[in-house]
């Protein structure tokens, strides 16, 4: 298919410049964020992180404009905010108050002696506190650590908590350079999500990151740090106890996903790519920033079988961190062009059998979503409509990866030939680097780089309308033929069958190799394993003995669906390996199914839920307590 984008035309007007952001305070649209110089001290005594933040700004407002709005959050302590018209010129104070916002957040207004004239670059000084309580910095203490001998410190922007770190446009929309000057404790080390880190004193840090990012993307960690490298571009990042086995585990690995990125989708912009194993009680499986991708310790498996999970985070250094959604209601156009950017990578990694296998994981996932919410729950739309005072990070769910996964393969499907759309995506990310769009400035580029297809009027083709894709809640219209997976699937399907048979017949389930099955694969079969629970009486035991490179898993993605079915059988010989599993580490996506399962299971079960949480409740996030806590006392009880 003949195609390309029209070239030597002016810049493209986007829908983005006109998007609205429910979810910011500030007046983004009146200026603009050049730069953010941030010069903080940490103390972990008293968990504060207290200093300067230097904002660089320009009047955009063609009237000029006599406040500033910046968004923040009660944690964060204003004490005085100056007003410079030249970079080393005189400071003039400026009054400031703040206002209510939502739930999340508060407005920071500042008021200008006089009105800030259009055009005009200047600077504004705010001095600030921010205390422990707030949502901005997770202060850990020593035992929710690896080493359990010192404190660790790390914030969480996306998808609206840096307001709580420092005061900024928190949106998404704008994106801007930053630098910052960290001084710690003895004994710490300071890393950020910057293309610049330089040691400046035993105490002193300094970090630059000379390309533009959303506000969500700043990202610090404090702790006591060490670094290994691990390919030409990149390190891994780890308490020292944890350092040997990151290195082992991502040594020469890091490299070929990069470059496999790279002829997808055109060059890597970050300079270093690096990795940072976060203590075992972070929440989550990865976070995306530029630079410093931070990622569970749960990835180090000791056989590096977990090891690309990490393509995910990769692929968001094009779709995310380089094109980024404009706002939060248009979250798949960084999921779901991610989910797309990985298995491509892993297609041609690994095979198109292994990366469809995953994909049907994926999809299952979103299947349970939708079951569970209900198909027409306005969440399973693609483009969101979040609501004033709602919190972003409530609308977050299966709908914008796997959904997304599903539109973007339909664009595909639509263009016909791969290399076609290969070759688009890099023209994609060329043409929106820097930028945050929305689905139209998406779709019309889409359009006009296949005439053809514009022709034929695909975005109105009946019950695929590119219109119902965005805004319809409910199961794509469109569904990517996983079919290159059966040849892994249906072996895996067959072995579960075998062994949910009252009469095990062990000749037929020996003859079945599971020694070189892949991760995903295994999985694949433990998930229909937990499907056809609870087994028949001994089975289980069985099933454990036959495979003690499944019952006796280091890898976490094994040793949560062991704990299932564990769990679902009533198995309370391997009890202890669900204790066990939860007190090593505290990722929502492991710890919450684990407790729904025991609150589901026997009155043992039961028990060993609420021992399993007073043991471990202070080595977990606070989120995760909270939900945890949930899932122990059911509402209404």
């Amino acid at each position: 298919m003949a195609s390309g984008a029209p070239r030597g035309r002016a810049p493209r007007a986007l829908h983005s410049a006109r998007a609205v952001d429910v979810a910011s305070a500030s007046s983004f649209r009146d200026f603009q964020m050049l730069h953010v110089h941030l010069d903080l001290r940490a103390d972990f005594g008293s968990r504060t992180l207290s200093g300067t933040a230097t904002l660089d700004l320009c009047c955009l407002a063609p009237a000029g404009a006599a406040e500033l709005r910046l968004d923040s959050h009660p944690s964060l302590e204003v004490t005085a905010v100056a007003l410079r018209r030249e970079p080393s010129g005189p400071e003039e104070p400026v009054c400031f108050h703040t206002r209510p916002f939502a739930r999340y957040g508060s407005a920071l207004c500042l008021c200008f002696p006089q009105p800030r004239p259009a055009g005009e670059r200047f600077q504004v000084l705010l001095t600030y506190r921010v205390d422990g309580a707030g949502p901005g910095v997770c202060w850990l203490a020593p035992e929710q650590t690896a080493g359990k001998e010192k404190p660790f410190a790390y914030t969480q922007g996306q998808a609206v908590l840096n307001r709580a770190f420092f005061p900024c446009f928190d949106t998404p929309a704008v994106k801007y350079t930053y630098s910052a000057l960290i001084e710690v404790p003895d004994g710490f080390t300071a890393v950020m999500s910057a293309d610049t880190w330089e040691k400046r004193s035993p105490n002193t840090f300094f970090f630059q990151m000379c390309q533009p990012i959303p506000s969500y993307l700043v990202a610090l960690a404090i702790g006591d740090l060490v670094s290994a490298e691990v390919g030409p571009r990149s390190r891994v990042w780890a308490e020292p106890c944890l350092i040997g086995a990151a290195k082992e585990e991502y040594h020469g690995v890091i490299e070929e996903f990069l470059a496999t990125g790279e002829k997808l989708f055109g060059p890597y912009v970050w300079g270093r790519y690096d990795l940072l194993f976060m203590p075992p009680s972070f929440p989550f499986g990865g976070m995306e920033n530029p630079c410093l991708t931070f990622v569970t310790p749960c990835l180090l498996a000791g056989d590096r079988s977990l090891a690309d999970v990490i393509i995910h985070e990769i692929s968001h250094s094009w779709f995310g961190n380089l094109v980024t959604n404009a706002n939060w209601g248009e979250f798949w156009l960084n999921e779901g062009f991610t989910m797309y950017a990985q298995r491509r990578i892993s297609t041609v990694l690994f095979g198109a059998a292994y990366t469809c296998l995953e994909a049907a994981t994926g999809r299952a996932l979103l299947r349970q979503h939708m079951d569970i919410s209900g198909e027409e729950n306005p969440l399973n739309k693609l483009r969101v409509v979040i609501e004033p005072g709602v919190d972003p990070d409530d609308t977050y769910n299966e709908t914008p990866y796997e959904k997304g996964f599903c539109f973007v393969s339909y664009l595909a499907h639509l263009v016909g030939d791969l290399d076609q759309f290969d070759k688009f995506l890099k023209a994609y990310v060329d043409e929106f680097k820097f930028q945050s769009i929305l689905a139209e400035d998406l779709l019309e580029f889409y359009l006009e780089y296949f005439p053809e297809l514009k022709a034929r009027h695909v975005d109105t083709i009946p019950g695929f309308e590119f219109d119902r894709w965005l805004n319809t809640p409910g199961w794509p219209p469109y569904l990517p033929d996983l079919s290159p997976g059966d040849s892994l699937m249906t072996p895996a399907e067959e072995l579960a069958r075998l062994w949910a048979a009252e009469e095990l017949d062990m000749k037929a389930i020996e003859a079945v190799a599971i020694s070189n099955w892949k991760t995903y694969q295994l999985v694949y079969f433990l998930d229909k394993v937990l499907q056809k629970s609870p087994l028949p009486p001994g089975n289980v035991e069985k099933l454990g003995s036959t495979y003690p490179a499944v019952s006796q898993a280091r890898n976490a993605e094994l040793r949560l669906r062991w704990g299932q079915i564990v769990l679902k059988n009533d198995h309370q010989e391997d009890f202890w390996k669900v204790r066990d599993f939860l007190q090593s580490q505290g990722k929502q996506k492991y710890t919450l199914p684990l407790y729904h399962a025991m609150m589901g299971g026997s009155e043992v079960a039961r028990s060993l839920a609420q021992e399993t949480f007073a043991a471990t409740a202070p080595q977990l996030h606070s989120n995760v307590v909270h939900y945890v806590q949930q899932v122990l006392t059911p509402k209404g009880t």
